[in-house]
């Protein structure tokens, strides 16, 4: 497994989790039952501001995972695997990860900075896959 293979695994592994925390939110502001049972929709239900920060990371991660995994997988597919790539690829998931804390701490400057370096990761990998770097 190259380096940007297993950084995007870990990658989707982390945002595969990243709802954890806002659903014991849930769990803990509307019930056990409220939370696995409730069939509204979720805007005007309670939730902590932190809790409804940390649901919208999550989903950026998620739409940022449509741009990143196909990147990585078209450089596999090129045999593309540099150091650059592999470092672009470990940047990733740390700016990704450092995305979401900011994020749902509420730390306006630490999420725009962590979301452009997690973009400019991507790039980097795309570029790659392009020949222009």
């Amino acid at each position: 497994m190259t380096p940007e293979l297993f950084w995007m695994t870990l990658t989707v592994f982390m945002t595969a989790l990243l709802w954890v925390p806002y659903f014991i939110d849930r769990i803990a502001v509307r019930g056990l039952w409220g939370a696995i049972c409730g069939t509204q929709a979720e805007v005007n239900l309670p939730h902590s501001a932190w809790a409804q920060r940390a649901l919208r990371a999550h989903q950026n991660a998620a739409e940022n995972l449509a741009i990143f995994v196909p990147a990585v997988l078209a450089a596999h597919l090129l045999h593309i695997s540099t150091p650059l790539t592999q470092m672009a690829a470990l940047v990733y998931f740390a700016a990704r990860l450092v995305h979401y804390i900011v994020y749902t701490l509420g730390v306006p400057l630490g999420r725009t900075l962590s979301f452009t370096v997690a973009w400019g990761a991507q790039m980097v990998i795309i570029a790659s896959v392009l020949h222009w770097l």
